[in-house]
């Protein structure tokens, strides 16, 4: 028997390429934010339409995934991956090569669609083909790619952007899903299909006011962070003049932050309870917040100056879903496993959320209000997860 350290044994070619799929459609899905200016005077449409982009990809994959979790049950796990993978280049390159922005809508439905039927995929193969005691770790890898594109992806597709234009941008999604399509193919072990589970039973959890609260609470707290995200570009441009080269490296930075703040928000939900991390994670973000809408009011503000306030949006709002998806599964109880598999569109639907409401706010109040509205929307995130509590008649920490 070895007694090789669990931390020394290096993760299988397939659980990397899952990894790297991962990435490949976070950045895909958040890059719109780094190129949303040029992108809106080329096709003729204000940013706030611009960002609806992003709406429309997040909105689809939040209600695409359920669905084809049901329709795709049956099919073999590699052969779906690469086919939804082969979809996703396709509709990205063809968004490279289009001028209309209703053309490049139905694109990026395409693409959020392919994406909604590998990643639940790409979850359950993960936790599937894992060793025992190591399920865990391989699904914090696959979620890893979600927030390594922050740090890594969307900086280099804004910077493609800036340099060559944002088409180059969709033809760099094409290519990491080419890249993604190759390693899953070659690597992924053929694995059984999943159990089909009729969509009721899936959807089963909704039916519990406690269930249904807490993801709705889930989904306001990813929203509240994704006004800001979708547009921090004309948020920066208009307190500090920042341009595309300065944004890349301020998501990067930012993605670091966001890293960080997830291990900590973690940790805190373990120590102190989810309630208490929360609570924490809001007021701090309420505060940023405030400082933020006092640098525009203060405005101009160089990027340096504002540096220290966006790394510290950026930890707050990673810090906030840990604790939110352990206050969930307090909230489902037997029910967590079917919770569980809806966070992901929860999350999904704050993604396009964030997109809808950041952009009437930015039509018609100006880039100022984003991080008011944001302070807003994460604090009835809060009273969300605090009725949920209520319904379920839960005390205080109750994940301790």
């Amino acid at each position: 028997m070895s007694l090789e350290a669990p931390s020394r044994v290096r993760p299988p070619l397939w659980l990397l390429a899952l990894v790297f799929t991962t990435f490949t459609f976070a950045t895909d899905d958040y890059v719109i934010a780094g190129v949303l200016p040029a992108l809106s005077a080329d096709l003729g449409v204000s940013e706030a339409a611009a960002g609806q982009l992003v709406t429309v990809f997040s909105l689809a994959f939040a209600l695409g995934a359920p669905v084809a979790s049901v329709v795709t049950a049956t099919w073999p796990r590699r052969r779906l991956m690469t086919g939804a993978l082969a979809l996703f280049v396709a509709a990205n390159w063809a968004a490279a090569f289009t001028g209309s922005y209703a053309v490049l809508m139905g694109l990026r439905v395409v693409a959020a669609l392919a994406a909604a039927a590998v990643v639940p995929s790409a979850y359950a193969v993960a936790a599937s083909l894992a060793p025992p005691g190591r399920q865990g770790r391989y699904l914090a890898l696959v979620m890893g790619g979600l927030t390594g594109s922050l740090m890594l992806g969307v900086p280099i597709g804004t910077w493609v952007g800036g340099a060559y234009g944002w088409q180059a941008t969709f033809g760099l999604g094409g290519l990491l899903g080419l890249v993604a399509l190759v390693a899953v193919a070659r690597t992924l072990p053929e694995t059984p299909p999943a159990d089909a589970m009729p969509i009721r039973d899936r959807l089963a959890p909704l039916a519990r006011p406690p269930v249904l609260l807490g993801l709705l609470g889930i989904a306001a707290s990813t929203l509240g962070s994704m006004v800001v995200l979708t547009y921090l570009a004309p948020f920066l441009r208009d307190v500090s003049g920042a341009g595309p080269g300065e944004l890349g490296w301020v998501f990067a930075l930012a993605g670091l932050a966001g890293m960080a703040g997830g291990q900590l928000g973690g940790r805190a939900a373990d120590r102190w309870g989810a309630d208490t991390a929360l609570i924490t994670g809001v007021a701090a973000f309420a505060a940023v917040m405030a400082a933020l809408t006092l640098c525009w009011l203060l405005r101009p503000f160089t990027l340096l100056a504002l540096l220290p306030l966006l790394l510290a949006w950026a930890a707050v709002s990673w810090w906030l879903p840990p604790p939110a998806q352990t206050r969930l599964l307090a909230l489902a109880g037997p029910a967590a496993p079917q919770a569980l598999a809806l966070n992901s569109s929860a999350v999904y639907a704050g993604v396009s959320g964030g997109g809808a409401i950041g952009g009437l706010v930015l039509e018609s109040h100006g880039s100022g209000r984003l991080p008011a509205a944001a302070a807003a929307v994460e604090l009835a995130a809060l009273a969300l997860f605090w009725l949920a509590g209520r319904h379920a008649g839960l005390t205080r920490n109750p994940a301790r």
